[in-house]
């Protein structure tokens, strides 16, 4: 399975690491990008590992603030937002 990464994912995840960078530094914020490509890889092995969410949206823990958003079509695995826990819960897919 290949996994790809729409638009306001990239969005999401270039948010997160400005943020990191800002307030913990570049060491945490390239220790989070490391996190992300490693879970990249157990998700190609791995599809099913998150939780369904809604319908066909699968969803983990990425870290305590962080949330990945995903769907599996065909041989794609398809991520759709990186979710920041602390905000409103019913945003998180809109």
């Amino acid at each position: 399975m290949q996994v790809f990464v729409t638009p306001r994912a990239e969005r999401n995840f270039d948010s997160i690491v400005d943020y990191i960078k800002q307030k913990w530094g570049e060491k945490t914020a390239k220790e989070f990008i490391q996190k992300v490509d490693e879970i990249f890889i157990l998700l190609k092995d791995f599809p099913l590992m998150g939780q369904v969410e809604n319908n066909d949206i699968r969803g983990f823990q990425l870290s305590r603030q962080t949330r990945i958003l995903y769907r599996i079509r065909d041989n794609k695995i398809i991520i759709l937002s990186f979710f920041d826990v602390r905000q409103d819960p019913k945003k998180k897919l809109g």
